[in-house]
């Protein structure tokens, strides 16, 4: 049944779950189409955490009653049994308090967006009741399921790009023949140090970069069991990191820590939730999984709190292959950590010193979360820079330069080039003798299909985007983060995981020799992707010129403060702190000719001249505001 023309949607989610891009894409998708789209604060989450309880039930009926809501959309994608549940109380609630259109009520549907089997759960449960979303659906498919009349669809989301459809292609061929599954695993150099503690990525790349390179391969890995002990999860993990170095497909292993894990390490967690990853909270555990994974290197999350202590614990126990901070993020703002976004600014940047005296490279995770939360394209490669100008001012020597592909999953594969060269172009102009830069792409993290055939048909896919980022070079990238084909269905074991590394190896090397052979496009000379990379570039050294001209020591935790703060980096879907940071949800954003833009109250793109000069006028406000924040505060 179509959507009416004054629906208006609410998207929910607890707390407890941190992942917030499908909902922002499908907030986003719903107001391209004209709809009003309200997403829950910081207080609704927190009631979903804790549904089952009527007082929290009747404060949400008197929210959605509040907000005149039509449409409730509901978000959960980690453990299946709590998303059913949630499902049901918000259910139970509706019906109890004659919400429902069939009732009477106000609330003409309620969508839910989760893994695949949790969506297949509540259909059966709830007998069709809940209109469900795996996160693989294309925006017209979703777009299609909601009912939107097509009229209401801007034309421009209706195009395509032709080259992602040629990239499909080849990973169509390669998966049907299925000869990546012959695919042995690279013989990488040895070299002195490889394996020990003090072993490092630059010996290892140094070690083993040659004329025909094979990418140094990543990989996230983290089991975890709600009905097993904290030791008994460490010790799957354990013997997870065994078979990964045994079998030797891989590289490098990422350790999927818990929050708790992040955020209260070495305490007594009593019976708080573990909120799934591998629950580590002792040093010696490190050492253990550092001995386990040998010779592959070893990283790890950052901390949420007392973060320079952390880091030094990952150095003196785990050697961390790299260190890696968000910056702007994992704090209150997204409900990931307990500091403000302020507080958290000082403790990155005391991190970033300990860093460079260890002489270990830094990799920012800034631009992806940007644009998790509605930053345009421009943001994202701002982010980059301005992460890499602060680590090559704090001393680190080595960056690593992460690009999170597919993200949002509906942006074109020129337009990722484009940012992807954008962004590499400006950091590398800051290379010297004492500064050198490591391009890591990825995968984006929810571009993979719940239908596993088809999800190994994307990796192939996007394992020849990542090799068009430098087309010429056949050292490029050195290090690719590997998104196991699995990701949209269920945790990635070791089979999954080694099978996506042979996927992504023969791949490139694949699509390299039809490279050579002329089978496929040269991109390095595709007019649209130079033509949108200059436009980028452009933008970026617009903001970057008039950050520098404005910002006071612009590259410190109060100058990013305010460049955050004033509206430089437009920022829309911001969950907590909305107060705090009114100039940075001020703009809309919109997908826009396979990208994102900022976009004026008539949905039209705005320059980069007019959204540098709104922040302009707004530096002596929030200066003002931090200096009444420190005042008497010592940090």
């Amino acid at each position: 049944m179509p959507v009416k023309d004054n629906e208006v949607f609410a998207y929910l989610k607890p707390s407890l779950d941190a992942h917030t891009l499908g909902v922002n894409a499908a907030a986003e998708l719903l107001r391209s189409c004209g709809y009003e789209v309200i997403t829950g604060d910081t207080q609704i989450s927190s009631i979903l955490n804790d549904i089952r309880y009527q007082s929290n039930q009747e404060k949400l009926v008197a929210w959605l009653r509040e907000n005149k809501i039509t449409h409730v959309g509901l978000s959960y994608r980690l453990d299946e049994g709590v998303a059913v549940n949630m499902v049901g109380y918000v259910l139970y609630a509706l019906r109890a308090n004659n919400m429902l259109a069939t009732q009477g009520g106000p609330i003409n549907g309620i969508s839910f967006a989760g893994l695949p089997k949790a969506c297949k759960m509540i259909k059966e449960q709830f007998n069709d009741v809940i209109l469900t979303f795996q996160g693989s659906e294309s925006p017209q498919e979703t777009l299609g399921k909601y009912g939107v009349p097509e009229e209401r669809i801007p034309a421009e989301m209706k195009e395509g790009s032709k080259y992602d459809e040629t990239l499909l292609k080849f990973g169509e061929a390669i998966i049907r023949k299925k000869a990546y599954l012959d695919m042995k695993p690279i013989a990488r150099a040895s070299y002195q140090d490889k394996g020990t503690m003090k072993d490092t990525l630059v010996k290892r790349l140094n070690a083993t970069m040659t004329d025909n390179y094979a990418p140094l391969l990543r990989a996230h890995v983290g089991p975890f069991s709600s009905t097993a002990t904290r030791e008994e999860n460490v010790e799957e993990f354990l013997n997870w990191c065994k078979h990964l170095s045994d079998t030797g497909y891989l590289d490098i292993v990422s350790i999927g820590s818990s929050q708790l894990s992040q955020s209260n390490f070495g305490e007594d967690w009593g019976d708080r939730p573990n909120g799934g990853g591998v629950p580590v909270n002792k040093p010696e555990e490190f050492e253990q999984i550092a001995a386990a994974a040998s010779p592959m290197l070893v990283r790890t999350y950052s901390g949420t709190q007392r973060i320079p202590e952390m880091a030094k614990v990952y150095e003196d126990h785990l050697n961390t292959a790299w260190h890696a901070l968000s910056l702007w993020w994992f704090n209150k703002m997204d409900g990931r950590g307990p500091y403000d976004v302020y507080k958290n600014l000082v403790e990155h940047v005391k991190t970033m010193k300990y860093i460079a005296t260890t002489d270990k490279p830094f990799e920012p995770n800034t631009p992806h979360h940007f644009a998790f939360r509605g930053a345009d394209d421009t943001t994202y490669v701002l982010s980059a820079y301005l992460a890499a100008k602060l680590a090559k001012k704090v001393g680190i020597k080595t960056f690593v330069l992460q690009i999170m592909l597919n993200t949002p999953r509906y942006t074109w594969g020129v337009q990722d080039l484009a940012k992807a060269r954008a962004a590499l172009n400006l950091v590398r102009n800051l290379e010297d003798e004492n500064f050198r830069v490591i391009l890591q792409p990825r995968a984006g993290l929810d571009y993979f299909s719940p239908d596993l055939d088809q999800a190994r048909i994307q990796l192939a896919a996007v394992s020849a985007l990542i090799d068009d980022i430098e087309p010429q070079n056949d050292q490029s990238p050195p290090v690719l983060h590997v998104v196991s084909y699995s990701e949209a269905d269920h945790l990635a074991t070791p089979t999954v995981i080694n099978e996506s590394v042979q996927i992504t190896q023969t791949a490139i090397q694949e699509y390299r020799r039809q490279r050579r052979c002329g089978l496929v496009p040269d991109m390095s000379k595709n007019e649209d992707v130079l033509a949108r990379t200059e436009t980028l570039l452009k933008r970026v050294g617009t903001m970057v010129d008039a950050i520098e001209e404005h910002v006071t020591d612009p590259y410190s935790p109060e100058g990013f403060y305010t460049i955050f703060a004033a509206g430089f980096m437009p920022t829309p879907y911001i969950w907590a702190e909305k107060d705090e940071f009114e100039y940075v949800t001020k703009w809309r954003t919109k997908p826009y000719h396979g990208g994102v833009w900022v976009v004026d109250e008539e949905g039209k793109p705005v320059s980069a001249e007019r959204v540098a000069s709104e922040a302009i006028r707004h530096i002596p406000e929030i200066q003002y505001r931090l200096k009444q924040r420190n005042a008497g505060l010592i940090i």
